[in-house]
């Protein structure tokens, strides 16, 4: 038993190195790399949308990146690449989109969702105050339940 525990750890610990990736080169200038950061904070990864790019280690955002750095590298300056990024895929991968026809329900999506969700609320509550409850008495039962409390347990009138 022993020995097979020892198998075990041993084989535990040789596939470690199998599952890692290869290092990611980043540029040897470090103004360039901190200008391709910047720029990849600004970008929205595409995989997982609540994230920059930066941020990301999704496998798009590494070519994002990459891409990046290649188009700095070429001489290209951030509005370029910014343009460039917007041309390929839409204004979505801006972290911060401007606010135009096409993006202005990112912009008021959140707020317009919010008062339906109060008025929905509200229109529910009063609709729920509104409703007799259920098996409410009538006036003949009315009086009918008044005539039993006035008993006492013998059926005589108190």
């Amino acid at each position: 038993m022993k020995r097979l525990v020892v198998v075990v750890a041993a084989l535990l610990a040789l596939a470690g190195p199998v599952a890692a990736k290869e290092a990611v080169p980043v540029s040897s200038d470090p103004a360039l790399e901190a200008r391709a950061m910047r720029l990849a904070e600004e970008l929205r990864c595409l995989v997982c949308q609540n994230q920059t790019i930066a941020d990301s280690h999704a496998p798009l955002a590494e070519d994002l990146k990459a891409q990046i750095r290649e188009q700095l590298k070429a001489g290209r300056t951030d509005d370029q690449i910014r343009g460039f990024m917007v041309e390929r895929y839409g204004d979505f991968v801006l972290y911060k989109p401007p606010l135009k026809a096409t993006t202005a329900f990112l912009w008021a999506g959140p707020f317009v969702i919010l008062v339906f969700a109060v008025g929905g609320l509200v229109l529910h509550l009063r609709r729920r105050r509104a409703v007799p409850v259920e098996g409410a008495l009538s006036d003949e039962e009315r009086a009918r339940v008044a005539a039993l409390l006035a008993q006492d347990g013998t059926g005589e009138k108190r």
